[in-house]
């Protein structure tokens, strides 16, 4: 009961850090969007497909659903952490500027997320069909940053 409780605090933790970052990131990108619509829905979908797989927890696994979601919320969260490579991008020489680093820190942190959320498939235990399910939410997710937000 104690270790449910820890992780429960711990998820909440990590998935409301991640929202407050992924929020703060997307906000500081003002001039990419077309107005504050197209702002919200890059961060509901980016949410949605965490919100996807919490949901399919609670539907499909049986045991450690909580060590599970903690796991993942601190994917979210180091991932939230990544997009700030963006920063760290201008004081270097690169040949690209402005939105090609927007991209380049996005594809740093799903290359990050995507190794994370692999070991904590084989840590908690579970199917790599929750690896899987994770990446097509993943892919339905870009598909709809590229087709509706951007």
């Amino acid at each position: 009961m104690k270790a449910r409780n820890s992780n429960i605090i711990k998820a909440v933790l990590y998935f409301l850090l991640s929202v407050i970052l992924t929020g703060i990131f997307i906000a500081s990108k003002f001039w990419l969007y077309s107005n504050v619509n197209s702002m919200i829905l890059s961060g509901c979908i980016a949410g949605g497909k965490w919100l996807t797989q919490i949901i399919a927890v609670f539907i499909f696994l049986k045991e450690k659903k909580w060590e599970f979601i903690s796991r993942i919320g601190f994917v979210c969260f180091v991932g939230s952490l990544a997009l700030f490579v963006y920063y760290i991008f201008n004081f270097l020489p690169l040949p690209v500027g402005g939105f090609s680093q927007f991209v380049l820190s996005i594809g740093l942190s799903v290359l990050v997320m995507t190794k994370m959320y692999y070991e904590v498939v084989r840590t908690t235990g579970i199917s790599v069909r929750w690896f899987w399910g994770w990446i097509v939410c993943l892919a339905v997710a870009v598909m709809l940053q590229v087709k509706i937000v951007f």
